[in-house]
Protein backbone atom coordinates (compact mmCIF):
# COMPACT_ATOMS: atom_id res chain seq x y z
CA UNK A 1 0.00 0.00 0.00
CA UNK A 2 1.32 3.49 -0.98
CA UNK A 3 1.66 6.10 2.49
CA UNK A 4 0.84 9.30 2.00
CA UNK A 5 -0.19 10.64 5.20
CA UNK A 6 0.23 9.63 8.42
CA UNK A 7 -1.37 10.32 11.85
CA UNK A 8 1.36 10.84 14.64
CA UNK A 9 -0.54 10.87 18.32
CA UNK A 10 1.85 12.92 20.59
CA UNK A 11 1.49 13.16 24.30
CA UNK A 12 4.36 15.72 24.90
CA UNK A 13 5.57 18.28 21.98
CA UNK A 14 8.72 17.91 22.69
CA UNK A 15 8.33 13.93 22.09
CA UNK A 16 7.98 13.96 18.51
CA UNK A 17 9.01 11.36 15.29
CA UNK A 18 12.74 13.14 15.36
CA UNK A 19 14.45 11.67 12.52
CA UNK A 20 11.77 10.12 11.40
CA UNK A 21 10.22 13.09 10.36
CA UNK A 22 12.85 13.85 8.06
CA UNK A 23 12.21 10.37 6.23
CA UNK A 24 9.02 11.45 5.79
CA UNK A 25 9.74 14.86 4.18
CA UNK A 26 11.79 12.86 2.09
CA UNK A 27 9.18 9.92 1.01
CA UNK A 28 6.21 13.22 0.51
CA UNK A 29 4.38 11.95 2.95
CA UNK A 30 2.49 14.24 5.53
CA UNK A 31 2.16 13.92 8.69
CA UNK A 32 -0.70 14.68 10.98
CA UNK A 33 0.22 15.22 14.24
CA UNK A 34 -2.50 15.27 17.58
CA UNK A 35 -1.02 16.89 20.16
CA UNK A 36 -3.65 14.84 23.04
CA UNK A 37 -1.85 16.25 26.26
CA UNK A 38 -3.10 19.76 25.12
CA UNK A 39 -6.73 19.00 24.30
CA UNK A 40 -6.44 18.17 20.12
CA UNK A 41 -9.41 15.64 18.87
CA UNK A 42 -9.00 12.76 17.47
CA UNK A 43 -9.55 12.69 13.85
CA UNK A 44 -11.51 10.58 11.27
CA UNK A 45 -9.01 7.14 11.15
CA UNK A 46 -9.99 6.47 7.89
CA UNK A 47 -7.87 9.53 6.47
CA UNK A 48 -4.79 8.12 7.15
CA UNK A 49 -2.71 5.25 5.63
CA UNK A 50 -0.82 4.79 9.17
CA UNK A 51 -0.80 5.97 12.46
CA UNK A 52 2.27 6.54 14.64
CA UNK A 53 2.21 6.75 18.87
CA UNK A 54 5.17 8.11 20.28
CA UNK A 55 6.46 8.77 24.16
CA UNK A 56 5.06 10.58 26.98
CA UNK A 57 5.71 10.93 31.11
CA UNK A 58 2.09 9.49 31.52
CA UNK A 59 1.63 5.95 32.25
CA UNK A 60 -1.17 3.90 30.52
CA UNK A 61 -3.07 3.08 33.62
CA UNK A 62 -3.21 6.86 34.55
CA UNK A 63 -6.59 7.14 33.32
CA UNK A 64 -7.80 9.63 36.21
CA UNK A 65 -4.92 12.36 35.80
CA UNK A 66 -5.40 11.54 32.01
CA UNK A 67 -8.70 10.99 30.79
CA UNK A 68 -7.63 11.17 27.10
CA UNK A 69 -5.95 7.94 27.49
CA UNK A 70 -9.56 6.49 27.03
CA UNK A 71 -10.09 7.43 24.08
CA UNK A 72 -6.70 7.18 22.66
CA UNK A 73 -6.75 3.22 23.18
CA UNK A 74 -10.10 2.89 21.93
CA UNK A 75 -8.50 4.80 18.84
CA UNK A 76 -5.53 2.09 18.70
CA UNK A 77 -7.66 -0.46 18.97
CA UNK A 78 -9.94 0.91 15.91
CA UNK A 79 -7.21 1.67 13.69
CA UNK A 80 -5.13 -1.74 14.56
CA UNK A 81 -8.01 -4.57 14.69
CA UNK A 82 -10.79 -2.88 12.42
CA UNK A 83 -9.26 -0.71 10.09
CA UNK A 84 -6.24 -2.68 9.76
CA UNK A 85 -3.97 0.29 9.23
CA UNK A 86 -0.30 0.12 9.92
CA UNK A 87 0.88 1.04 13.53
CA UNK A 88 4.31 1.90 15.33
CA UNK A 89 4.68 2.51 18.59
CA UNK A 90 7.12 3.92 20.44
CA UNK A 91 7.97 3.91 24.24
CA UNK A 92 4.18 4.76 25.62
CA UNK A 93 2.69 3.88 22.09
CA UNK A 94 4.62 0.94 22.54
CA UNK A 95 2.88 0.13 25.47
CA UNK A 96 -0.24 2.21 24.80
CA UNK A 97 -0.76 -0.79 21.80
CA UNK A 98 0.02 -3.55 24.44
CA UNK A 99 -2.44 -2.49 26.93
CA UNK A 100 -4.84 -1.51 24.57
CA UNK A 101 -4.80 -4.77 22.67
CA UNK A 102 -4.91 -6.83 26.29
CA UNK A 103 -1.46 -7.38 27.14
CA UNK A 104 -0.18 -5.98 30.50
CA UNK A 105 1.73 -2.86 31.65
CA UNK A 106 3.51 -1.84 34.62
CA UNK A 107 5.99 -0.67 36.40
CA UNK A 108 9.61 -2.59 35.26
CA UNK A 109 11.10 -4.12 38.14
CA UNK A 110 14.61 -2.49 36.83
CA UNK A 111 14.22 0.97 34.96
CA UNK A 112 16.56 1.54 31.79
CA UNK A 113 18.08 4.97 31.48
CA UNK A 114 20.54 5.67 29.09
CA UNK A 115 22.16 4.17 26.59
CA UNK A 116 22.17 0.03 26.35
CA UNK A 117 21.78 -2.63 24.37
CA UNK A 118 19.03 -5.15 23.16
CA UNK A 119 19.05 -8.13 21.32
CA UNK A 120 17.12 -10.05 18.86
CA UNK A 121 15.02 -12.95 19.76
CA UNK A 122 14.79 -15.83 17.27
CA UNK A 123 11.40 -14.61 16.36
CA UNK A 124 13.44 -10.48 15.76
CA UNK A 125 16.44 -12.65 13.25
CA UNK A 126 13.17 -13.80 11.49
CA UNK A 127 11.50 -10.58 11.53
CA UNK A 128 10.99 -7.93 8.12
CA UNK A 129 11.18 -5.28 10.71
CA UNK A 130 14.51 -5.97 11.76
CA UNK A 131 16.06 -6.83 8.45
CA UNK A 132 19.54 -5.55 8.28
CA UNK A 133 20.11 -4.54 11.69
CA UNK A 134 22.65 -6.10 13.71
CA UNK A 135 21.66 -8.71 16.38
CA UNK A 136 23.05 -7.06 19.67
CA UNK A 137 22.82 -3.12 19.46
CA UNK A 138 22.51 0.28 21.72
CA UNK A 139 19.28 1.87 21.97
CA UNK A 140 18.67 4.79 23.94
CA UNK A 141 16.18 4.03 26.75
CA UNK A 142 14.44 6.15 29.30
CA UNK A 143 11.38 4.56 30.79
CA UNK A 144 10.58 3.11 34.54
CA UNK A 145 7.03 1.25 32.68
CA UNK A 146 6.86 -2.38 30.50
CA UNK A 147 5.20 -4.36 28.76
CA UNK A 148 4.82 -7.28 31.22
CA UNK A 149 3.10 -9.83 28.44
CA UNK A 150 2.52 -9.36 25.18
CA UNK A 151 -1.04 -9.31 23.51
CA UNK A 152 -1.93 -12.68 22.17
CA UNK A 153 -0.75 -13.19 18.62
CA UNK A 154 2.34 -10.38 19.12
CA UNK A 155 5.88 -11.95 18.97
CA UNK A 156 8.38 -10.52 20.39
CA UNK A 157 11.49 -9.60 18.57
CA UNK A 158 14.08 -7.67 20.98
CA UNK A 159 14.94 -7.75 24.44
CA UNK A 160 17.26 -6.53 27.11
CA UNK A 161 19.13 -8.43 30.49
CA UNK A 162 16.60 -6.07 32.42
CA UNK A 163 13.35 -5.73 30.17
CA UNK A 164 12.03 -9.09 28.17
CA UNK A 165 9.78 -7.61 26.02
CA UNK A 166 11.49 -4.32 23.96
CA UNK A 167 9.81 -4.64 20.61
CA UNK A 168 6.47 -6.12 19.22
CA UNK A 169 4.94 -6.81 15.59
CA UNK A 170 1.47 -8.25 14.83
CA UNK A 171 2.35 -9.74 11.49
CA UNK A 172 3.28 -7.17 8.45
CA UNK A 173 0.68 -4.58 10.44
CA UNK A 174 2.09 -3.68 13.39
CA UNK A 175 5.66 -2.81 15.45
CA UNK A 176 6.42 -1.21 18.19
CA UNK A 177 9.54 -0.28 20.37
CA UNK A 178 10.10 0.27 24.09
CA UNK A 179 13.53 2.33 23.00
CA UNK A 180 13.68 5.30 21.20
CA UNK A 181 15.14 4.43 17.74
CA UNK A 182 13.43 8.06 16.54
CA UNK A 183 16.49 9.61 18.94
CA UNK A 184 18.45 13.22 17.49
CA UNK A 185 20.93 15.64 18.59
CA UNK A 186 18.98 17.27 20.54
CA UNK A 187 16.56 15.19 22.27
CA UNK A 188 18.44 14.26 25.19
CA UNK A 189 18.85 18.22 26.32
CA UNK A 190 14.97 18.75 25.09
CA UNK A 191 13.41 15.62 27.34
CA UNK A 192 15.73 16.99 30.29
CA UNK A 193 13.27 19.97 31.50
CA UNK A 194 10.55 17.17 31.68
CA UNK A 195 10.52 16.79 35.63
CA UNK A 196 9.38 12.99 35.48
CA UNK A 197 12.01 12.31 32.88
CA UNK A 198 14.67 14.43 34.91
CA UNK A 199 14.51 12.37 38.14
CA UNK A 200 14.37 8.96 36.44
CA UNK A 201 17.73 10.25 34.54
CA UNK A 202 19.31 11.46 37.58
CA UNK A 203 18.33 8.14 40.09
CA UNK A 204 19.63 5.89 37.54
CA UNK A 205 22.92 7.86 36.30
CA UNK A 206 23.36 10.14 39.34
CA UNK A 207 25.42 13.96 39.74
CA UNK A 208 25.54 15.22 35.98
CA UNK A 209 23.21 13.05 34.61
CA UNK A 210 22.18 14.64 31.37
CA UNK A 211 25.57 15.89 30.63
CA UNK A 212 26.86 12.13 30.89
CA UNK A 213 23.79 11.43 29.06
CA UNK A 214 23.44 13.50 26.51
CA UNK A 215 27.73 12.78 25.67
CA UNK A 216 26.90 8.89 25.28
CA UNK A 217 23.93 9.80 23.58
CA UNK A 218 26.01 11.85 20.84
CA UNK A 219 29.41 9.42 20.30
CA UNK A 220 26.71 6.94 19.49
CA UNK A 221 24.27 9.30 17.16
CA UNK A 222 25.94 7.91 13.91
CA UNK A 223 25.04 4.62 14.86
CA UNK A 224 21.59 5.43 15.99
CA UNK A 225 20.75 7.32 12.75
CA UNK A 226 21.81 4.38 10.51
CA UNK A 227 19.89 1.71 11.98
CA UNK A 228 16.66 4.21 12.47
CA UNK A 229 16.83 4.67 8.54
CA UNK A 230 17.44 1.17 7.69
CA UNK A 231 14.37 0.44 10.30
CA UNK A 232 12.22 2.88 8.94
CA UNK A 233 13.00 1.41 5.26
CA UNK A 234 12.39 -1.64 6.10
CA UNK A 235 8.73 -0.48 7.84
CA UNK A 236 7.93 0.70 4.22
CA UNK A 237 9.28 -2.78 2.57
CA UNK A 238 7.14 -4.81 5.13
CA UNK A 239 3.86 -2.74 4.60
CA UNK A 240 4.20 -2.41 1.31
CA UNK A 241 4.96 -6.55 0.91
Amino acid sequence: MKINRILVFQHLRIEHPGIFRDFFKEDGIESTIVELDEGDQIPDLKEFDALWVMGGPMDVWEEAEYPWLLDEKAAIRKAVIELKIPYVGICLGHQLLADALGGEVGPGDHPEVGVMAIHKTESGKQSPYLKNMPDKMNCLQWHSAEVKVAPTGMDVLSSSDKCAIQSLSLGTQVFTMQYHQEIITSTVSDWSIIPAYTEALEKSLGENAVKKLEQDALENMHDFNKTSRQLYDNWKLTILN
